[in-house]
């Protein structure tokens, strides 16, 4: 199915050429000291859940302003973290049903 809408071009603001010529040890303590970028170590990953999504669905869907504006305030992936919410949601439902 055609889309009328065209591909927004996203711009980096990386410095990909300073990046290049930087040291390896640099690039890892710049990760270190991140405040975005929190230490992990093979204890972090230990309980993690491997999540493979079976798809997407496209969906036209209103919210109130407040909340896509709080999701919004994270930053890029905001409707990423909103399904993230949904999705956690709809399991604990889920789970009711199968408990109850």
């Amino acid at each position: 199915m055609p889309s009328n809408r065209t591909a927004k071009s996203i711009t980096s603001r990386t410095d990909w050429e300073a990046l290049r010529t930087m040291p390896e040890a640099e690039i890892e303590r710049m990760a270190a000291e991140d405040p975005d970028n929190p230490a992990t170590d093979d204890s972090h990953w230990a309980e993690a859940t491997i999540y493979v999504p079976n798809g997407k669905t496209s969906i036209h869907a209103s919210f109130d302003r407040d909340v896509v504006a709080f999701f919004k305030e994270g930053g890029r992936g905001y409707q990423t973290r909103m399904n993230a919410v949904l999705r956690r949601y709809m399991e604990a439902q889920q789970g009711k049903k199968a408990n109850g």
